[in-house]
Protein backbone atom coordinates (compact mmCIF):
# COMPACT_ATOMS: atom_id res chain seq x y z
CA UNK A 1 0.00 0.00 0.00
CA UNK A 2 1.40 3.83 -1.17
CA UNK A 3 1.19 6.55 1.36
CA UNK A 4 0.34 10.10 0.49
CA UNK A 5 1.28 12.73 2.81
CA UNK A 6 -0.50 16.04 1.60
CA UNK A 7 0.26 19.48 2.58
CA UNK A 8 3.12 18.97 5.15
CA UNK A 9 5.99 21.56 6.21
CA UNK A 10 9.11 20.45 4.73
CA UNK A 11 12.26 22.79 4.77
CA UNK A 12 10.05 25.67 5.26
CA UNK A 13 8.04 25.06 2.26
CA UNK A 14 4.62 22.71 2.59
CA UNK A 15 5.24 19.26 0.24
CA UNK A 16 3.77 16.26 -0.40
CA UNK A 17 5.32 12.92 0.14
CA UNK A 18 4.86 9.75 -1.33
CA UNK A 19 5.93 6.41 0.13
CA UNK A 20 5.68 3.58 -1.52
CA UNK A 21 6.17 0.46 -0.01
CA UNK A 22 9.15 1.24 2.67
CA UNK A 23 10.92 4.10 0.78
CA UNK A 24 9.70 7.74 0.15
CA UNK A 25 9.51 7.60 -3.54
CA UNK A 26 8.61 11.06 -4.11
CA UNK A 27 9.10 14.75 -2.50
CA UNK A 28 7.31 17.59 -4.62
CA UNK A 29 4.90 20.63 -4.12
CA UNK A 30 1.89 18.80 -5.18
CA UNK A 31 1.40 14.54 -5.87
CA UNK A 32 -2.30 14.30 -7.13
CA UNK A 33 -3.70 11.05 -5.82
CA UNK A 34 -6.12 10.22 -8.80
CA UNK A 35 -2.74 9.55 -10.61
CA UNK A 36 -1.89 6.99 -8.13
CA UNK A 37 -2.82 3.10 -8.08
CA UNK A 38 -5.73 2.53 -6.07
CA UNK A 39 -5.21 2.00 -2.14
CA UNK A 40 -3.54 4.85 -1.68
CA UNK A 41 -3.75 6.36 1.63
CA UNK A 42 -3.89 9.70 2.22
CA UNK A 43 -3.06 11.58 5.29
CA UNK A 44 -3.52 15.44 5.58
CA UNK A 45 -0.33 16.92 6.51
CA UNK A 46 -2.05 20.55 7.72
CA UNK A 47 -0.66 21.89 10.75
CA UNK A 48 1.79 19.28 10.49
CA UNK A 49 5.80 19.16 10.22
CA UNK A 50 7.65 15.91 8.95
CA UNK A 51 10.85 15.12 10.61
CA UNK A 52 13.12 11.65 10.20
CA UNK A 53 12.42 9.64 12.57
CA UNK A 54 14.48 9.53 16.01
CA UNK A 55 17.46 6.82 16.47
CA UNK A 56 18.10 6.25 19.93
CA UNK A 57 21.70 4.67 20.08
CA UNK A 58 21.17 3.31 23.64
CA UNK A 59 18.94 1.84 25.42
CA UNK A 60 18.37 -0.91 28.38
CA UNK A 61 14.70 -1.28 26.83
CA UNK A 62 12.79 -3.49 29.50
CA UNK A 63 13.64 -1.15 32.28
CA UNK A 64 10.72 0.41 31.75
CA UNK A 65 9.46 -1.90 34.59
CA UNK A 66 11.90 0.11 37.02
CA UNK A 67 10.40 3.58 36.34
CA UNK A 68 10.82 5.64 39.66
CA UNK A 69 12.15 2.69 41.99
CA UNK A 70 15.12 3.59 44.02
CA UNK A 71 15.61 6.96 42.85
CA UNK A 72 17.74 9.28 44.52
CA UNK A 73 20.04 6.92 45.91
CA UNK A 74 24.04 6.10 45.29
CA UNK A 75 25.14 4.76 42.29
CA UNK A 76 25.83 0.72 44.09
CA UNK A 77 23.68 0.65 46.66
CA UNK A 78 20.54 1.64 43.54
CA UNK A 79 22.23 -1.37 41.73
CA UNK A 80 23.18 -3.95 44.65
CA UNK A 81 19.88 -2.96 46.54
CA UNK A 82 16.94 -2.33 44.29
CA UNK A 83 18.14 -3.46 40.50
CA UNK A 84 19.85 -6.21 40.88
CA UNK A 85 17.63 -7.92 43.40
CA UNK A 86 14.75 -7.57 41.14
CA UNK A 87 16.59 -8.28 37.59
CA UNK A 88 17.51 -12.01 38.93
CA UNK A 89 13.89 -12.81 39.44
CA UNK A 90 12.65 -11.26 35.68
CA UNK A 91 11.47 -13.67 33.42
CA UNK A 92 11.99 -13.15 29.85
CA UNK A 93 8.19 -12.72 29.62
CA UNK A 94 8.73 -9.76 31.97
CA UNK A 95 11.73 -8.54 29.81
CA UNK A 96 9.71 -8.91 26.41
CA UNK A 97 6.77 -6.87 27.88
CA UNK A 98 9.03 -4.25 29.62
CA UNK A 99 10.71 -3.89 26.26
CA UNK A 100 7.03 -3.49 24.25
CA UNK A 101 5.99 -0.60 27.06
CA UNK A 102 9.46 0.45 25.81
CA UNK A 103 8.10 0.48 21.89
CA UNK A 104 5.42 2.02 22.77
CA UNK A 105 6.77 4.86 24.35
CA UNK A 106 9.46 5.74 21.38
CA UNK A 107 6.47 5.33 18.88
CA UNK A 108 4.88 7.80 20.57
CA UNK A 109 7.48 10.58 21.08
CA UNK A 110 9.03 9.66 17.96
CA UNK A 111 11.90 6.92 18.15
CA UNK A 112 11.71 4.50 14.80
CA UNK A 113 14.85 2.57 15.63
CA UNK A 114 17.13 2.00 18.87
CA UNK A 115 19.79 0.16 19.95
CA UNK A 116 19.55 -2.14 23.06
CA UNK A 117 21.45 -4.25 25.97
CA UNK A 118 19.75 -6.37 27.90
CA UNK A 119 19.25 -9.63 29.48
CA UNK A 120 16.87 -11.78 27.32
CA UNK A 121 17.72 -10.36 23.98
CA UNK A 122 15.17 -12.73 22.50
CA UNK A 123 12.29 -10.82 24.01
CA UNK A 124 13.66 -7.67 23.31
CA UNK A 125 13.94 -8.76 20.08
CA UNK A 126 10.13 -10.15 19.36
CA UNK A 127 8.95 -6.66 21.23
CA UNK A 128 10.38 -4.49 18.52
CA UNK A 129 9.36 -6.82 15.85
CA UNK A 130 5.71 -7.01 17.09
CA UNK A 131 5.94 -3.31 17.35
CA UNK A 132 7.12 -2.19 14.23
CA UNK A 133 10.19 -0.62 15.38
CA UNK A 134 13.85 -1.21 14.03
CA UNK A 135 16.40 -2.37 16.47
CA UNK A 136 20.07 -3.08 17.08
CA UNK A 137 19.57 -5.90 19.84
CA UNK A 138 22.77 -6.95 21.49
CA UNK A 139 23.68 -10.13 23.49
CA UNK A 140 24.87 -8.50 26.98
CA UNK A 141 28.45 -10.27 27.73
CA UNK A 142 28.86 -10.33 31.44
CA UNK A 143 31.80 -12.14 32.89
CA UNK A 144 33.37 -10.55 36.02
CA UNK A 145 36.58 -12.69 35.06
CA UNK A 146 34.98 -16.19 35.36
CA UNK A 147 36.61 -18.52 32.84
CA UNK A 148 33.22 -20.52 32.26
CA UNK A 149 31.00 -17.42 32.47
CA UNK A 150 32.98 -16.21 29.56
CA UNK A 151 32.66 -19.26 27.52
CA UNK A 152 29.49 -19.82 27.93
CA UNK A 153 28.81 -16.21 26.57
CA UNK A 154 31.11 -16.42 23.83
CA UNK A 155 29.21 -19.41 22.93
CA UNK A 156 25.57 -17.61 23.07
CA UNK A 157 27.26 -15.25 20.79
CA UNK A 158 26.96 -17.76 17.93
CA UNK A 159 23.49 -18.62 19.03
CA UNK A 160 21.66 -16.17 19.16
CA UNK A 161 23.58 -14.67 16.06
CA UNK A 162 21.64 -17.35 14.24
CA UNK A 163 18.56 -17.06 16.30
CA UNK A 164 18.13 -13.74 15.24
CA UNK A 165 17.97 -15.20 11.62
CA UNK A 166 14.27 -15.50 12.19
CA UNK A 167 13.51 -11.85 12.83
CA UNK A 168 12.49 -9.70 9.34
CA UNK A 169 15.32 -6.94 8.50
CA UNK A 170 14.08 -4.07 10.30
CA UNK A 171 16.03 -6.19 13.74
CA UNK A 172 19.62 -6.60 13.98
CA UNK A 173 21.86 -8.85 16.17
CA UNK A 174 24.70 -7.16 18.04
CA UNK A 175 26.72 -8.21 20.50
CA UNK A 176 27.31 -6.35 24.29
CA UNK A 177 30.50 -6.30 25.99
CA UNK A 178 28.74 -4.75 29.42
CA UNK A 179 31.85 -2.30 30.05
CA UNK A 180 35.79 -2.63 30.73
CA UNK A 181 35.06 -3.78 34.40
CA UNK A 182 33.14 -6.37 34.03
CA UNK A 183 34.25 -8.14 30.82
CA UNK A 184 37.97 -9.17 30.42
CA UNK A 185 40.04 -8.33 28.11
CA UNK A 186 40.58 -11.37 26.36
CA UNK A 187 36.74 -11.52 26.49
CA UNK A 188 37.00 -7.49 24.64
CA UNK A 189 39.36 -9.04 22.29
CA UNK A 190 37.22 -12.24 21.57
CA UNK A 191 33.94 -9.22 20.41
CA UNK A 192 36.33 -7.42 18.21
CA UNK A 193 37.28 -10.60 15.93
CA UNK A 194 33.38 -11.77 16.50
CA UNK A 195 32.21 -8.35 14.93
CA UNK A 196 34.84 -8.60 12.33
CA UNK A 197 34.38 -12.06 11.05
CA UNK A 198 30.20 -11.37 10.90
CA UNK A 199 29.77 -7.61 10.58
CA UNK A 200 27.96 -6.57 13.36
CA UNK A 201 28.36 -3.58 15.99
CA UNK A 202 29.84 -4.05 19.28
CA UNK A 203 27.73 -1.83 22.01
CA UNK A 204 29.91 -1.34 25.37
CA UNK A 205 29.55 1.29 28.38
CA UNK A 206 32.94 3.20 28.08
CA UNK A 207 34.52 6.13 30.28
CA UNK A 208 31.27 7.09 31.83
CA UNK A 209 32.41 7.58 35.42
CA UNK A 210 35.35 9.12 37.38
CA UNK A 211 35.36 5.60 39.46
CA UNK A 212 35.89 3.45 35.93
CA UNK A 213 38.60 5.95 35.00
CA UNK A 214 40.02 5.00 38.52
CA UNK A 215 39.44 1.93 38.61
CA UNK A 216 41.51 1.32 35.26
CA UNK A 217 44.25 3.52 35.77
CA UNK A 218 44.55 1.31 38.66
CA UNK A 219 44.37 -2.00 37.21
CA UNK A 220 46.05 -1.57 33.74
CA UNK A 221 48.07 1.64 34.43
CA UNK A 222 46.27 3.70 31.20
CA UNK A 223 43.19 5.11 30.45
CA UNK A 224 40.04 3.14 29.45
CA UNK A 225 40.34 4.34 26.03
CA UNK A 226 43.87 3.82 25.63
CA UNK A 227 43.46 0.37 27.27
CA UNK A 228 40.90 -0.55 24.34
CA UNK A 229 43.79 0.86 22.04
CA UNK A 230 46.49 -1.29 23.78
CA UNK A 231 44.13 -4.60 23.47
CA UNK A 232 43.66 -3.40 19.69
CA UNK A 233 39.93 -3.26 19.58
CA UNK A 234 39.32 0.07 18.66
CA UNK A 235 37.02 -0.36 15.10
CA UNK A 236 34.52 1.02 13.07
CA UNK A 237 32.28 -2.00 14.29
CA UNK A 238 31.99 -0.33 17.64
CA UNK A 239 29.93 2.02 19.63
CA UNK A 240 30.28 3.27 22.72
CA UNK A 241 27.76 4.75 25.13
CA UNK A 242 28.54 7.85 27.36
CA UNK A 243 32.30 8.21 26.97
CA UNK A 244 32.46 11.73 28.99
CA UNK A 245 35.61 11.30 30.81
CA UNK A 246 37.77 11.48 27.68
CA UNK A 247 40.93 13.71 26.61
CA UNK A 248 42.15 14.82 23.29
CA UNK A 249 44.33 12.19 22.76
CA UNK A 250 41.73 9.40 23.00
CA UNK A 251 39.32 11.28 21.01
CA UNK A 252 42.25 11.11 18.36
CA UNK A 253 42.01 7.48 18.84
CA UNK A 254 38.55 7.12 18.62
CA UNK A 255 38.58 9.35 15.15
CA UNK A 256 41.52 7.41 14.06
CA UNK A 257 39.87 3.75 14.22
CA UNK A 258 36.05 5.34 13.50
CA UNK A 259 34.42 4.48 16.79
CA UNK A 260 30.64 5.94 17.13
CA UNK A 261 29.79 7.54 20.51
CA UNK A 262 26.94 7.93 22.20
CA UNK A 263 25.66 11.11 24.22
CA UNK A 264 23.11 10.15 27.52
CA UNK A 265 22.60 13.62 28.82
CA UNK A 266 19.72 12.58 31.08
CA UNK A 267 21.54 9.14 32.54
CA UNK A 268 24.62 11.54 32.97
CA UNK A 269 23.24 13.92 34.99
CA UNK A 270 20.67 12.34 36.96
CA UNK A 271 23.22 9.94 37.87
CA UNK A 272 26.12 12.29 38.48
CA UNK A 273 28.18 10.44 36.27
CA UNK A 274 29.78 13.62 34.45
CA UNK A 275 28.34 16.84 32.40
CA UNK A 276 31.51 17.39 30.09
CA UNK A 277 30.62 15.65 26.84
CA UNK A 278 33.13 16.62 24.37
CA UNK A 279 30.41 16.93 21.71
CA UNK A 280 31.80 19.61 19.54
CA UNK A 281 35.71 18.31 19.79
CA UNK A 282 34.38 15.16 18.85
CA UNK A 283 32.07 16.58 15.90
CA UNK A 284 35.19 18.86 14.85
CA UNK A 285 37.18 14.92 14.38
CA UNK A 286 34.31 13.72 12.14
CA UNK A 287 33.92 11.15 14.93
CA UNK A 288 30.13 10.24 14.40
CA UNK A 289 27.98 11.06 18.14
CA UNK A 290 24.16 9.69 18.15
CA UNK A 291 22.81 10.54 20.95
CA UNK A 292 20.24 8.26 23.25
CA UNK A 293 18.29 8.18 26.43
CA UNK A 294 20.14 5.12 28.12
CA UNK A 295 17.25 2.87 30.45
CA UNK A 296 14.50 4.74 32.02
CA UNK A 297 15.56 3.51 35.41
CA UNK A 298 18.51 6.03 35.32
CA UNK A 299 16.58 8.59 32.85
CA UNK A 300 13.37 7.52 33.66
CA UNK A 301 12.06 7.99 30.08
CA UNK A 302 12.81 7.56 26.55
CA UNK A 303 11.72 10.96 25.07
CA UNK A 304 14.66 11.85 22.34
CA UNK A 305 13.22 15.33 22.30
CA UNK A 306 13.74 15.92 26.08
CA UNK A 307 17.16 14.24 25.23
CA UNK A 308 17.88 16.69 22.48
CA UNK A 309 17.02 19.75 24.40
CA UNK A 310 19.09 18.28 27.57
CA UNK A 311 22.27 17.66 25.27
CA UNK A 312 22.29 20.91 23.94
CA UNK A 313 21.93 22.91 27.12
CA UNK A 314 24.29 20.90 28.22
CA UNK A 315 26.48 21.00 25.52
CA UNK A 316 25.79 24.98 26.48
CA UNK A 317 26.37 25.19 30.04
CA UNK A 318 29.46 23.81 30.79
CA UNK A 319 31.26 25.92 28.20
CA UNK A 320 29.89 28.88 29.08
CA UNK A 321 28.63 28.87 24.86
CA UNK A 322 25.51 29.72 23.99
CA UNK A 323 26.47 28.78 20.37
CA UNK A 324 27.62 25.51 21.61
CA UNK A 325 25.70 21.92 20.25
CA UNK A 326 22.75 24.12 18.39
CA UNK A 327 19.31 22.87 17.99
CA UNK A 328 20.09 21.89 14.42
CA UNK A 329 23.52 20.34 14.94
CA UNK A 330 21.54 18.07 18.26
CA UNK A 331 18.66 17.25 15.84
CA UNK A 332 21.35 15.56 13.09
CA UNK A 333 23.12 13.85 15.88
CA UNK A 334 19.73 12.49 16.84
CA UNK A 335 18.32 11.51 13.15
CA UNK A 336 21.07 11.17 10.50
CA UNK A 337 24.20 10.69 12.50
CA UNK A 338 22.02 8.18 14.59
CA UNK A 339 20.90 6.61 11.31
CA UNK A 340 24.64 5.91 10.40
CA UNK A 341 25.68 4.53 13.50
CA UNK A 342 22.74 1.86 13.36
CA UNK A 343 23.75 1.33 9.46
CA UNK A 344 20.01 2.17 8.62
CA UNK A 345 19.31 3.90 5.35
CA UNK A 346 16.81 6.50 7.39
CA UNK A 347 17.50 9.59 9.23
CA UNK A 348 16.52 11.61 6.30
CA UNK A 349 13.75 13.08 4.37
CA UNK A 350 14.48 12.19 0.99
CA UNK A 351 13.43 10.37 -2.03
CA UNK A 352 14.84 6.55 -1.93
CA UNK A 353 15.50 6.93 1.67
CA UNK A 354 13.49 4.08 3.96
CA UNK A 355 10.43 5.46 5.30
CA UNK A 356 10.69 5.93 8.62
CA UNK A 357 9.60 9.29 9.68
CA UNK A 358 7.25 11.09 12.12
CA UNK A 359 4.59 14.26 11.69
CA UNK A 360 4.73 16.85 14.37
CA UNK A 361 1.90 18.45 15.97
CA UNK A 362 2.44 22.24 15.19
CA UNK A 363 -1.11 22.95 16.62
CA UNK A 364 -0.01 23.05 20.21
CA UNK A 365 1.30 26.33 22.43
CA UNK A 366 4.72 25.26 22.50
CA UNK A 367 4.99 25.23 18.50
CA UNK A 368 3.48 28.49 18.79
CA UNK A 369 4.65 31.22 17.00
CA UNK A 370 6.84 29.49 14.71
CA UNK A 371 9.87 31.54 13.99
CA UNK A 372 12.12 28.85 13.62
CA UNK A 373 10.41 25.23 13.47
CA UNK A 374 14.28 23.01 14.59
CA UNK A 375 14.58 25.37 17.58
CA UNK A 376 10.86 25.10 18.79
CA UNK A 377 11.70 20.81 18.65
CA UNK A 378 14.45 21.08 20.38
CA UNK A 379 14.16 23.57 22.84
CA UNK A 380 10.20 23.90 23.45
CA UNK A 381 8.68 20.85 22.65
CA UNK A 382 8.85 17.23 24.06
CA UNK A 383 7.84 13.97 22.64
CA UNK A 384 3.92 14.81 22.73
CA UNK A 385 4.73 17.14 19.68
CA UNK A 386 4.75 13.98 17.63
CA UNK A 387 1.48 13.16 15.97
CA UNK A 388 2.35 10.57 13.75
CA UNK A 389 4.68 7.77 13.08
CA UNK A 390 5.77 5.78 10.15
CA UNK A 391 8.75 2.72 10.03
CA UNK A 392 8.99 0.74 6.77
CA UNK A 393 6.17 2.69 5.58
CA UNK A 394 3.86 1.59 7.66
CA UNK A 395 1.63 3.34 10.15
CA UNK A 396 2.49 2.71 13.50
CA UNK A 397 0.40 5.62 15.24
CA UNK A 398 -1.93 7.96 13.76
CA UNK A 399 -3.64 10.70 15.43
CA UNK A 400 -1.10 10.03 18.95
CA UNK A 401 -2.98 6.82 19.27
CA UNK A 402 -1.15 3.11 19.02
CA UNK A 403 -3.44 0.12 18.60
CA UNK A 404 -3.14 -1.62 21.54
CA UNK A 405 -1.57 0.37 23.92
CA UNK A 406 -4.01 0.31 26.62
CA UNK A 407 -2.99 -3.35 27.20
CA UNK A 408 0.50 -2.86 27.00
CA UNK A 409 0.14 -0.28 29.88
CA UNK A 410 -1.93 -2.32 32.52
CA UNK A 411 0.26 -5.48 31.82
CA UNK A 412 3.41 -3.59 32.52
CA UNK A 413 1.77 -2.36 35.62
CA UNK A 414 0.70 -6.33 36.74
CA UNK A 415 4.16 -7.50 36.20
CA UNK A 416 5.95 -4.16 38.23
CA UNK A 417 3.92 -4.69 40.70
CA UNK A 418 4.60 -8.24 40.87
CA UNK A 419 8.49 -7.96 40.57
CA UNK A 420 8.19 -4.43 43.16
CA UNK A 421 5.41 -4.42 45.53
CA UNK A 422 3.62 -1.44 45.93
CA UNK A 423 4.58 0.09 49.93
Amino acid sequence: MSILIKGVLHQGRYTDILIEENRIASISPEIKADALQQGVQIIDGKDKAVIPGFHNCHTHAAMTIFRGYGDDLPLMKWLQDYIWPVEAKMSAEDVYWGAKLACLEMIKTGTTAFMDMYMNPLATARAADEMGLRAVVSYTLFDQGSPERARQDRDNCSRYLEEFKKFGQRIKFSIGPHAIYTVCGEQLQFCHQFAQEHNVLIHLHMSETKGEWDECMKLHGTTPIRYLNDLGVLSPNLVIAHAIWVDDEEMDLLAAHGVKVVHNPASNMKLASGYEFKFEEMKRRGIGVGLGTDGCSSSNNLDMVVAMKLASFLGKVWRFDSTAVTAKSILHSATAVGADILRIDAGRIEEGALADLCLVDLNLPEMTPLHDFTSNLVYAANGSCIDTTIVDGKILMQNKHVPGEEEIMNKVKEIAYKLIPKN
